[in-house]
């Protein structure tokens, strides 16, 4: 049993959380703020579908770290036999989105404040950041006018495309910008893939009609969502 309250924020003289009760308790907080933070991000989330994995991974990418800041203290040797551990750790896929790369710094914050003891600091942190989150949401910061699409031309791969479609693209498109090229078809055609945005009232059928007409009449796609890009 608990005789006060400030047991369980009982710190040892090097700043770091020694008994069972605090280590519970440590893991506990970094649950909620992981909680909080990942339910921020669902909340938030722009695209069509954000991934349940990612969501989990936040809560529990918390926790971790906190209990990694518990384990480590200030002892320096198990911070660098930590560190080289932690170092053969491979990831399979790679984070695109800056928003995803903002939200795993975010708790992983959390996460170490935690796990130094530094519980209401963490815990105002997060609150303050979530509700800062919630309100660029919902006021659009940021957003442009104009809806941002994804345009993907086929050419073959003898068809020298390189500024082939600068004029049609400019004649009918506010905005545009190469993202990326790549084989397809077995490596007998490329991939162009521009991310643009319309003018007002174009007429995307005659875009598609003219570029068509140079890239020997193959697949022109228009995506209406940015974040259909990789797919």
């Amino acid at each position: 049993m608990l005789n006060t309250i400030n047991d369980i924020f009982m710190i040892n003289e090097i700043g770091t959380i020694t008994t069972v009760r605090e280590v519970i308790f440590t893991i506990l907080v970094s649950f909620v703020l992981g909680l909080m933070i990942s339910y921020t991000y669902i909340k938030t989330y722009k695209g069509k579908f954000y991934s349940q994995t990612f969501a989990h991974t936040l809560i529990i990418l918390g926790v971790v770290i906190s209990i990694v800041i518990v384990a480590i203290g200030s002892n320096i040797a198990r911070a660098f036999s930590l560190a080289g551990a932690l170092s053969i750790i491979r990831f399979r896929s790679s984070i695109g989105d800056p928003r995803d790369i903002a939200f795993i710094f975010f708790v992983l914050g959390a996460g170490l404040a935690s796990g130094a003891g530094l519980f209401i600091p963490a815990a105002v942190f997060t609150v303050i950041l979530c509700a800062l989150i919630f309100v660029l949401y919902h006021i659009d910061f940021g957003a442009r006018d104009g809806k941002q699409k994804i345009l993907k031309i086929t050419v073959p791969e003898n068809l020298n495309f390189e500024g082939l479609f600068d004029d049609l693209l400019k004649e009918h498109l506010e905005e545009f910008s190469l993202q990326s090229i790549r084989t397809t078809n077995l490596g007998t055609m490329f991939e162009l893939v521009y991310s643009i945005r319309s003018k007002d009232n174009v007429d995307e059928k005659t875009l598609i009609d003219d570029i068509r007409s140079r890239n020997g009449n193959l697949n022109v796609t228009i995506l209406m969502d940015e974040q259909l890009m990789n797919n």
